[in-house]
């Protein structure tokens, strides 16, 4: 949770601190993936409060900052896309539960979704990536999964079989993975190859 209050400057230089100081704080705010509603309030002398808890009742406090809220489907079906998966596993020599963990990861198995980054449909290919796949429809399930398997399948044979740049490829980026010649040091990249391995696990033992 964030601090209670995070109190900086008075009226004259210290304010234009105090603002800087919020502009730095909401920065930080918005990289890390979890959110809550930011308020600010001026008091009687010129102090700059920043909250997330507005507790002050005297204090006229102004939403600075709107909560993002990822809502997912409550009842998820894991297995809507088995038979899809099952086929383009074997015919691009890939293990369905690892086409499966990355469904999951990517779009938790949400034909229609986009990220922020124009990423779309189950496995979430890039406009450029579905280019190249030759995938006409990305929100198709078969055409997605198909060509993010033929993707996977691609990185498995650059990385001689090593799942774990691959998938920090499927992530990052092939240049990113050349660069540092391992899972690229960035927190999104490690956490994506972590949470794609664990979901692999648990799709193999199922």
């Amino acid at each position: 949770m964030i601090s209670k209050e995070m109190i900086t400057g008075r009226k004259t230089g210290r304010l234009t601190r105090a603002v800087l100081a919020a502009v730095v704080f909401l920065s930080v705010c918005a990289a890390v993936p979890a959110y809550a509603d930011i308020f600010k309030y001026e008091d009687e002398e010129g102090v700059l409060h920043i909250t997330n808890v507005p507790s002050n009742p005297s204090a006229k406090y102004v939403l600075i900052m709107k909560e993002k809220r990822v809502q997912f489907p409550k009842n998820i079906d894991f297995r809507k896309y088995d038979k899809i998966i099952a086929r383009v596993a074997r015919e691009n020599n890939l293990e369905a539960a690892l086409i499966k963990a990355v469904i999951r990861a990517e779009s938790n198995f949400d034909h229609r979704a986009v990220s922020h980054k124009g990423a779309k449909g189950l496995m979430q290919l890039m406009p450029q990536t579905a280019s190249s796949l030759n995938v006409e429809d990305v929100f198709h399930p078969d055409h997605n999964i198909e060509g993010g398997a033929r993707y996977l399948r691609y990185l498995m044979n650059l990385y001689r079989g090593d799942m774990r740049l691959a998938l920090a490829a499927y992530n990052a980026g092939e240049g990113a993975v050349a660069k540092y010649g391992d899972v690229p040091p960035y927190r999104e990249t490690q956490n994506y190859v972590q949470r794609v391995m664990i979901f692999y696990d648990e799709f193999k033992k199922s």
